[in-house]
C-alpha cells in the first residue's frame, strides 16, 4: 500500500491490537495451510522442530526461553513430538536435567517441512512483492525492538 500522498502524518485509526490479530490470523493461515499440505505439521511444531535443531541438545529451560514460551506451555508441545518419534527428551547432565533432541526420523520430518515453508515464504513474497515483506520485517523488528524494553513483559502462552 503506496504511503499518503499529503505530507502530515498519517493519524493511526481503529484498534492496533485488533489490526494486528487480524494480520496475524490471515499470514498464519497462510502458513498454516502450506506447512500441513506439505509436510502434515502446524506451525508451531514446525518452529519448535527448527529451533531445537539450531540448539541442540537443549535444556527445556532454555529452548521455552528461546521461544518466549512458558515451560509448561513448551512441555505441552513437546509432547505429540516426542510421541512421533521425532522429538527425544533424555537425560541432562546430572539426574535432575534434562535434555531435549531431534531424533533422525525428526530431522527429515523438519527438512520436509522447511521445504514447505519456503514454497509458503516464495508464495507470500510474490503476493505482497518482496519490496512490501522486507519493509513489514524492518516494521516489525523495529517495533519489537522499541517493546521489547516493556519489563512486565511475559512469555507467550501459545
Amino acid at each position: 500500500m503506496p504511503p499518503p500522498a499529503h505530507d502530515t502524518p498519517a493519524t493511526p485509526r481503529g484498534c492496533t491490537h485488533l489490526k494486528l490479530r487480524q494480520l496475524a490470523r490471515r499470514v498464519g493461515r497462510h502458513y498454516d495451510a502450506a506447512l500441513r499440505d506439505g509436510s502434515g505439521l502446524k506451525t508451531s511444531q514446525y518452529s519448535l522442530l527448527a529451533t531445537i535443531a539450531s540448539l541442540e541438545p537443549v535444556r527445556p529451560a532454555d529452548l521455552a526461553a528461546q521461544m518466549a514460551l512458558e515451560p509448561s506451555t513448551l512441555t505441552r508441545n513437546l509432547k505429540p513430538l516426542v510421541a512421533q518419534g521425532w522429538v527425544v527428551v533424555g537425560a541432562g547432565v546430572d539426574q535432575r536435567s534434562r535434555l531435549v533432541s531431534l531424533t533422525a526420523t525428526g530431522r527429515a520430518k523438519r527438512q520436509e517441512a522447511q521445504r514447505a515453508w519456503k514454497q509458503a515464504q516464495l508464495a507470500f513474497n510474490q503476493r505482497l512483492g518482496v519490496e512490501q515483506v522486507a519493509r513489514l520485517h524492518a516494521l516489525i523488528d523495529e517495533c519489537t525492538a522499541l517493546l521489547a524494553a516493556e519489563p512486565d513483559e511475559e512469555p507467550d502462552h501459545e
